[in-house]
């Protein structure tokens, strides 16, 4: 597939997502959304704050607990789905902070807008566009953050180098994603359910590690999470893709000059 179809498909299927209201057992979830938030290393009292309706269980991390959020920072969310992580984001920075989630599924944007309305706050907004061509102002951001998003981008590079480009000197990128731990078998390779499931599109650690200092990243750090191979193969059972790839977390800095 060329760039133009992976994009269309991913939008097709993550606005059929927001629409249907969850997964509906199709990788890269499926089964409780709480009990895989918890697996991903969400709390019980995240999960209640975030309201009914925000979190599909798309993730494969926490970034919150790798941003370090302090209040009053301003907070770029990319992909921010039905807007799980950016509400979560809005309690950390207060109301004196500000949180920009940007999606391209209009139907994932409807979604986060209700919620956010639902919940009364004031200091998110949602945008439509693309992670690679952000519709955000350079040197505004504090922190990006990302759940399980890059992965799905054919333009990977141009992705780091947006986050790069929004974020303030000395911001910091906080990233929870996977990453490719051994070669693809081709059938799974070319299998299109996985290029949209957060499978066939990860990149590896070297990889995702030159990009990220051709942007111009510093104190780049990705750890692949060992613990993460069951949440993986709840994505496609039986299917032994936990053997091909992990959920990692990503963390690096802007420098400041």
């Amino acid at each position: 597939m060329d760039d133009p179809e992976i994009k269309e498909m991913v939008r097709n299927r993550y606005g059929s997502i927001a629409s249907g209201g969850c997964c509906g057992g199709d990788a890269p979830c499926g089964g409780d959304v709480a009990e895989q938030s918890r697996k991903m290393g969400y709390s019980e009292a995240d999960l209640q704050a975030a309201g009914e309706g925000a979190n599909l269980g798309l993730g494969c991390g926490n970034p919150q607990a790798i941003a370090l959020l302090r209040v009053g920072e301003v907070v770029v969310d990319l992909g921010s789905g039905a807007g799980f992580d950016c509400f979560l984001s809005a309690r950390a920075v207060g109301p004196s902070g500000r949180v920009i989630g940007v999606d391209m599924t209009h139907e994932m944007l409807a979604r986060a807008r209700a919620n956010a309305a639902r919940l009364g706050l004031e200091n998110v907004e949602f945008r439509l566009g693309e992670i690679s061509f952000l519709p955000v102002a350079d040197g505004i951001a504090d922190v990006v953050i990302s759940n399980c998003v890059i992965n799905l981008v054919p333009e990977k590079e141009q992705v780091f180098r947006e986050a790069f480009r929004v974020l303030k000197p000395g911001g910091r990128l906080a990233v929870s994603d996977v990453v490719n731990i051994a070669p693809l078998p081709p059938e799974l390779a070319a299998d299109r359910a996985l290029v949209s499931g957060c499978v066939a599109g990860a990149a590896s650690v070297p990889r995702l590690e030159a990009m990220l200092r051709a942007a111009g990243f510093a104190s780049i750090r990705i750890v692949p999470k060992a613990e993460s191979r069951d949440l993986v193969a709840s994505w496609a059972p039986g299917r032994s893709i936990e053997d091909y790839v992990a959920s990692a977390s990503m963390t690096a800095e802007k420098p400041r000059t």
